[in-house]
């Protein structure tokens, strides 16, 4: 026997496609309005941290981070009304970023001198990662995701090796330079090396002696090529994952998108995806 739903079951089904759902017209101006107000939520954090703009527009930076404060407040109810496991989103990762960035308006408001932590706000940040992934066209970042995580044994015995040098140099350079010429000691001189070898080179320190010189332009030069290294670790699991991975971009029959990966019909002509038949962006 089927079974009915009650009004409140299909209002919170309605609200769970908007919120969750991005393949429909709703769901995707939800996804804009909610990249739309953390922008402006995180533009707002920073133009009143500068004491100019904070004096004049204090009471408008308020009232603002308010208005927006109490739309998230929404939006975090609608979230745990609307799941069906509602533990699982308040206890999840992004549950705790919403959250954490609700507290710090509500706490100034019973806890005098606690605005300081209005920089938390600057969380909902993390909350574009999970908006990047449900839009349909920037759903290759799973694409990233896998490559890093592939990638990541290389580049910690990448670091190490790095940290390994940065220590051999920075000690050959406390021998040959001395704390006479700034490098006072063998920490000092390994801070030195790492900022050489970044390029950053904030110029507190500088080598005097020919021979620290020439070691110096060596660490420049094998900077340049540490730079380098990381980013093409990834690319290759990148461009690895590409190949192996049977990518289904655009249906052959009506060249729509399809951003599902593992889908086996077309969603809009119903067509049958076949191996090889299926375009593949690259």
């Amino acid at each position: 026997m089927k079974q009915i739903k009650t009004k409140y079951e299909i209002l919170r089904q309605k609200i769970y496609i908007i919120i969750y759902g991005s393949n429909t017209f709703a769901g995707k101006t939800f996804d804009l309005l909610l990249l739309g107000v953390i922008l402006l939520s995180v533009l707002l954090i920073m133009m009143a941290s500068v004491v100019r703009y904070d004096q004049h527009y204090h009471d408008f930076f308020v009232i603002s981070e308010w208005i927006i404060t109490i739309f998230f407040s929404i939006e975090y109810i609608l979230r745990i009304i609307s799941n069906k496991k509602p533990l699982n989103y308040i206890f999840s990762f992004y549950g705790f970023v919403d959250l954490l960035s609700l507290l710090p308006m509500y706490l100034s408001f019973f806890i005098p001198g606690s605005e300081v932590l209005g920089v938390i706000r600057s969380l909902r940040l993390l909350r574009l990662f999970a908006i990047l992934d449900l839009i349909p066209f920037l759903n290759q970042s799973s694409h990233i995701k896998d490559s890093l995580k592939a990638s990541m044994n290389k580049i910690i015995v990448f670091v190490y090796f790095i940290l390994v040098m940065s220590v051999i140099l920075g000690t050959i350079m406390f021998m040959v330079e001395g704390r006479h010429n700034g490098f006072t000691n063998i920490p000092n001189s390994i801070y030195w090396c790492i900022v050489t070898m970044t390029t950053v080179g904030y110029g507190d320190i500088a080598p005097i002696t020919p021979v620290g010189k020439a070691i110096a332009s060596f660490i420049m030069i094998m900077g340049y090529g540490i730079i380098a290294v990381p980013t093409g670790i990834v690319t290759a699991e990148f461009a690895k994952n590409r190949k192996k991975t049977n990518v289904k971009n655009h249906c052959p029959n009506c060249k729509t998108f399809i951003y599902n990966e593992y889908a086996n019909f077309c969603y809009n002509c119903g067509e049958k995806f076949v191996v090889g038949e299926v375009e593949i962006d690259e």
